[in-house]
């Protein structure tokens, strides 16, 4: 491992260990929020791999029903009864924050509250088929903008959890062995010095014993 290009001296010594010490706590942070991120993301994937298994199966059933009211009232009856839809559904979008992650979280409303208002036709020249498939459409529409939101929030977390995972192995593989390494090099370079300064402190008090006294 490279050390860094700094001074042997005691003052950069008393810095690089400062660091060092910040790079540990942030490194522990880090893998803490990378661990937290990958709970909340497994969760995520549980729930989301659950609602779209429901929601496929009742776009399935939906499309069945409307499968068998198109082969009894015929494409142009069909397309006469859904021309004019009476009911619709706003969608509002708000953000939460979950691990520093800003996460979407879309709401469903309806126009109106009645329940009936999802069918745009009398029933009297159309198929109980058409019925059926309208209200699994509707049924579906809550849990289709769950499921947009369970996923773009996998997307979210997912890039947050590989950004912190870039940000620890960087931590644990460079900055901190390489703050170590440093840290070995000043100190050994400051104990030579200090060996060196010794050697010759008692050259220069020999060679003055010698002066003084002859010896």
């Amino acid at each position: 491992m490279p050390i860094l290009n700094v001074n042997p001296t005691r003052m950069e010594l008393t810095n690089l260990k400062r660091k060092l010490a910040t790079a540990r706590r942030g490194h522990k942070l880090l893998k803490d929020k990378r661990d937290e991120l990958m709970r909340r993301f497994m969760e995520m994937v549980r729930e989301n791999k659950e609602l779209r298994k429901k929601v496929e199966n009742n776009i399935a059933q939906a499309n069945a029903h409307m499968a068998v009211a198109r082969s009894v009232m015929g494409d142009a009856a069909l397309e006469a009864a859904l021309m004019i839809p009476m009911q619709e559904m706003n969608v509002e979008v708000s953000e939460k924050n979950v691990m520093s992650v800003i996460i979407p979280q879309f709401t469903g409303a309806l126009r109106t509250a009645d329940e009936s208002d999802i069918y745009p036709y009398g029933f009297a020249f159309t198929s109980s088929e058409l019925d059926g498939a309208v209200k699994y459409i509707s049924d579906i529409l809550p849990e289709l903008i769950k499921l947009a939101e369970i996923e773009k929030s996998c997307q979210l977390m997912a890039a947050e959890i590989e950004k912190t995972r870039r940000r620890v192995n960087a931590l644990e593989h460079v900055m901190i062995p390489q703050y170590e390494e440093t840290i070995r090099y000043i100190t050994m370079k400051l104990d030579e010095n200090e060996r060196g300064n010794t050697t010759r402190i008692m050259k220069v008090k020999d060679m003055m014993l010698k002066q003084a006294h002859g010896y």
